[in-house]
C-alpha cells in the first residue's frame, strides 16, 4: 500500500486537477464513471512463452496450462481493476472440460473472453487454411472455427476472433479471386452458425507470413467481407497490423461511422507487427485513437454511439524479453491513461475551432488534453475499484511476491508456449 503521505499528496493533486478541469467545463464525475466502466481483455497466450521467428525464450514461472494462465490474469485484474476477461486460443488452450475452466475463471473473478481459432500452425496450412486450394484443408479449418463457436457457447463467450495467415509468397502461386471466393464461402458458413448474441471479428494484416499477397490485407477488404457476411461480422483492428505511416485513427473513425468496428488488439510497433507494450513507442497515436472512440461514444448518431459502446478492448502482445505479468500491467495502465486523456478533450471548443478553420487552435485543444497529468484521476478510479495500491499498481505487484511464488511452484512440468 502507498504511504499515508503518498496518498495525501495524490489527493491534493487530484483536488487541484479537478478544480482545473471544472474550470474548463469538464465533467469530472462523468470522466471518473467512464474510466471505472472501462474493460481491457488480456490474452492467455501473452502469459506463456513466446519469441521471434528464430527462438522462443523461456521464463521462470510461466503457466503450464490454461488454468494457470487465468491465475496470472487474475493478478493483472487485481492490481488494475479493469481486466475481468481473458481471451483464449484453440487448440493452445484446449481442455477436457471447458465448464471447469469457466468455473475456475469465475472463482478468480474473471470470465472467458474472445475465442480465437488457430488455423495457421499445422502442416496442412502451409498454403492456407480457408483460402487453400485443397478442399480437405478448407474443411478442416472451417471445422476448427465451428469448434470454437462450441467452445464459446460452453464458456459464455460472446466473441469469435478470427485472424488468418492465408496468402501467397509468389506471383502465380494461386488465383487471387478464387482465394477470395473460398474465404467468403467458409466465413458465410461460420456466420450462419453464430448464436444470435455472438459477434465474429475479422482481423487483417498487410503481410507476414504471406509476403506477396495476403488474403485479408487491410481494413478495406475486412470491411467488405464483413458487409457481405452479415450484421454479426465486424472488423478487428490490431495496432501493429499496418504499413508505416498509416493513419490508424482515421480508420477507426471510418469503421465507427460504418457501424463495423468490433474491437482492438492493442499493442505497439516500431517497424511492423512487433507486438510491443501498448503505448511504448507512440503513446500519442494511442491517445488519438481514443479521441475518436470517445467522440463516437458522445455522438448524436445513435448507431455510431452504439457501435462505440460495444467495442471490445483486447491486448495482443508478445512479451519476448520482458516479464509477462508486469508487461501486461504496464500495457493496461497505458490504455487507461490514453482513455483518461481523451476524455478531457473539450469537445465543444474543439468543434468550434474546427468549424471556423482555426487549425492551430483545434490542434491545441488536443495537445492540452494530452499533456494533462491524469495520474491523480486514475488513482482515484483505482481506489474506488478496490485495487491494492491505486497510486503504483505495478510497483505493488512487483512487491507482492507473486513472481517468486510461481517461479517456485511451477518448476516442474512443461511451460505453455507457442510450440
Amino acid at each position: 500500500m502507498p504511504s499515508r503521505n503518498g496518498r495525501d499528496t495524490t489527493r491534493e493533486h487530484l483536488r487541484v486537477l479537478a478544480d482545473s478541469l471544472a474550470s474548463r467545463g469538464v465533467d469530472v464525475e462523468g470522466v471518473v464513471a467512464r474510466l471505472k466502466r472501462q474493460e481491457v481483455e488480456t490474452p492467455s497466450w501473452g502469459y506463456g512463452n513466446s519469441g521471434t521467428r528464430f527462438r522462443v525464450f523461456g521464463q521462470p514461472g510461466v503457466p503450464r496450462d490454461p488454468f494457470e494462465k487465468f491465475e496470472d490474469a487474475a493478478q493483472v485484474h487485481r492490481f488494475t481493476g479493469i481486466c475481468p476477461s481473458v481471451a483464449i486460443h484453440i487448440p493452445w488452450d484446449k481442455v477436457d472440460d471447458f465448464g471447469a475452466l469457466q468455473q475456475h475463471a469465475e472463482r478468480l473473478r474473471l470470465r472467458v473472453g474472445a475465442v480465437n481459432p488457430n488455423v495457421f500452425q499445422e502442416e496442412d496450412y502451409k498454403l492456407g487454411s480457408i483460402c487453400s486450394s485443397d478442399p480437405r484443408v478448407r474443411r478442416k479449418a472451417t471445422d476448427r472455427i465451428l469448434e470454437c463457436i462450441d467452445v464459446a457457447k460452453a464458456t459464455g463467450s460472446k466473441i469469435l476472433s478470427l485472424w488468418f495467415a492465408d496468402g501467397t509468397n509468389y506471383p502465380g502461386q494461386d488465383d487471387f479471386r478464387d482465394r477470395k471466393h473460398r474465404m467468403e464461402e467458409a466465413l458465410l458458413e461460420v456466420h450462419r452458425a453464430l448464436p444470435s448474441d455472438m459477434r465474429m471479428m475479422l482481423e487483417y494484416k498487410p503481410f507476414e507470413p504471406a509476403f506477396y499477397g495476403t488474403d485479408l490485407y487491410d481494413w478495406g477488404i475486412s470491411l467488405i467481407t464483413c458487409q457481405k457476411l452479415g450484421p454479426q461480422a465486424q472488423v478487428l483492428v490490431d495496432l501493429g497490423h499496418h504499413l508505416q505511416g498509416t493513419n490508424v485513427e482515421q480508420i477507426v473513425a471510418i469503421l465507427l461511422d460504418e457501424g463495423r468496428l468490433g474491437g482492438f488488439h492493442f499493442n505497439n510497433r516500431k517497424y511492423a507487427d512487433d507486438d510491443l507494450i501498448v503505448g511504448s513507442i507512440n503513446p500519442y497515436e494511442l491517445f488519438l485513437i481514443f479521441c475518436e472512440l470517445v467522440a463516437a461514444e458522445q455522438s448524436e448518431d445513435a448507431r455510431v454511439r452504439a457501435t462505440a459502446n460495444a467495442v471490445a478492448y483486447m491486448l495482443d502482445q508478445s512479451h519476448n524479453i520482458e516479464a509477462k505479468i508486469p508487461a501486461m500491467i504496464r500495457s493496461v495502465l497505458n490504455v487507461h491513461t490514453a482513455l483518461a486523456k481523451a476524455l478531457l478533450v473539450e469537445r465543444g471548443a474543439l468543434r468550434e475551432r474546427q468549424l471556423t478553420g482555426d487549425v492551430v487552435g483545434a490542434n491545441s485543444k488536443l495537445v492540452e488534453a494530452y499533456e494533462t497529468d491524469v495520474r491523480p484521476l486514475l488513482a482515484r478510479v483505482r481506489e474506488e475499484l478496490g485495487c491494492p495500491d491505486p497510486v503504483d499498481p505495478l510497483g505493488a505487484f512487483l512487491a507482492s511476491g507473486y513472481l517468486a511464488k510461481i517461479a517456485e511452484d511451477r518448476k516442474e512440468g512443461v511451460a505453455a508456449g507457442w510450440s
